[in-house]
Formats: C-alpha cells, structure tokens, sequence
C-alpha cells in the first residue's frame, strides 16, 4: 500500500521544523493542532457561558448592570492556562491567544445568552503599555473569537486614559481606586444603541472590566456583556 505523500512531507517538516505542543512541548500532535490531546483534555474549562448567575456575573452583581458573562477557564497558580496567557502577554506568542480566541468563540457561538451581540471591544490597554507590548492581548483573543464566530470587532470606541502597572498584586481596594475614570467613550457614534460584549484575558476582581463597562454605559443604547478567556480561583 503507498505512503501518500503528505505522510513524507509532514515527517520532512517535524524533522526540521519541528510542530510542538504549546502546553507540554509535546512533538506527536497534527499539524494544524496548537496542543496535543492530552493538554486539550486537562484545560479546566468552567462552562459558564451556559449558566446564568455564574461566578463571573456574581461579580459584578450590585456594581454594574451586564446582560450575561463567563469564562472559559479556571486560571490555576502555575497551570496550563497560567502558562498560555503568560505566553500571549510576554512572550509575544499571538498563536496562544488566537487558540484562546477560538475556544470562546466556540462557546459563545452555541450560547443562546449572547446571541444578541453586536460587537466585540476587547478591553484597551494605555497607549503607553500597548506600544511597550507592542499588541493588545484582548484584541489578539478577540481575532480568536472571529475566528469561529463572525463578529464585528470595534476598537475606536472607548479609550484608556489612565496608565496602571500591573495590578495583579494589588487588593480590591486598590484595583477599583487605580480604575477610577480609566476609560472613556472615544468616540460614543460607533457605541450608540450597539449590545456589546467587553472581552479580556483573565478576571480577578473585575475593577478593570467594570470601569470600561461604566464609560460605555454612558452612551445611550448600549448594553454590556462579558467574556474572558480565564477566571482567577
């Protein structure tokens, strides 16, 4: 029986230019696989976005008023998700937030709960810390999601004013102090009367995500949800 020729010119390519796994580094996936199964199997997905009064909206209840969110994983200390969001955000591994992208996306997509969406904003960073980054993860998440889901993805419309360093460290206090006026409506005709969903890479206390919910609350019509890749236990 003949070998197709794929079969040669794959192992030519794992030879030389070898196609790893991004969680274990793990040299026996397909081509077009970003991790092998096994990684696949151990991400520790939370089905939220499926469930109304999940954590993640019991996070913003009595703070900001959101149509639906969730999160496609737990985000463990040292965990696999741990690892592929450190990847995107400084390492400058896009591939591991487009994967990111398209696991929400897929959800999202199945999801009755945010069918009403209009356009996808991913969370803005300061000018500053994207041209030190020289990307915004939220963005390269939200190309994820497009991906799978066809969306139109807005980022003119609302601004980040004030520049934080990382506020991983902080407390709740502090994280909703340093987002005091953070963000505003640029440009409030491209919000007006639009459902949107505000789209980052992890929630802890939310500080951040409420505050950008705020200033786009403030156009007339708009309505907010969620979604992030990970949710910090």
């Amino acid at each position: 029986m003949a070998i197709p020729i794929n079969s040669y010119i794959y192992a030519f390519q794992q030879l030389f230019f070898p196609h790893i796994c991004s969680g274990c580094g793990a040299d026996y996936i397909h081509h077009n696989a970003f991790l092998c199964a096994a990684c696949n199997h151990a991400l520790p997905a939370t089905h939220f976005f499926d469930r109304s009064n999940n954590p993640i909206e019991q996070v913003f209840t009595g703070r900001i008023p959101i149509v639906a969110a969730g999160s496609s994983f737990y985000f463990y200390k040292s965990g696999l998700v741990q690892h592929l969001i450190a990847q995107l955000k400084y390492k400058n591994n896009l591939s591991a937030g487009r994967f990111l992208g398209r696991c929400m996306g897929r959800e999202l997509s199945q999801s009755e709960r945010f069918s009403h969406i209009d356009l996808l904003i991913p969370l803005p960073l300061h000018p500053k810390k994207e041209f030190q980054r020289g990307y915004n993860q939220a963005r390269i998440i939200c190309e994820g999601i497009m991906e799978v889901w066809p969306k139109k993805l807005c980022t003119q419309g609302v601004s980040r004013l004030v520049y934080t360093t990382s506020q991983t460290q902080g407390n709740r206090l502090n994280r909703w102090k340093n987002m005091e006026d953070a963000f505003w409506a640029s440009e409030p005709s491209i919000l007006k009367n639009k459902n949107i969903l505000l789209v980052d890479d992890v929630i802890t206390t939310g500080a951040s995500l409420e505050a950008c919910g705020r200033a786009i609350l403030q156009v007339p019509g708009t309505s907010i949800s969620i979604a992030t890749a990970a949710y910090t236990v």
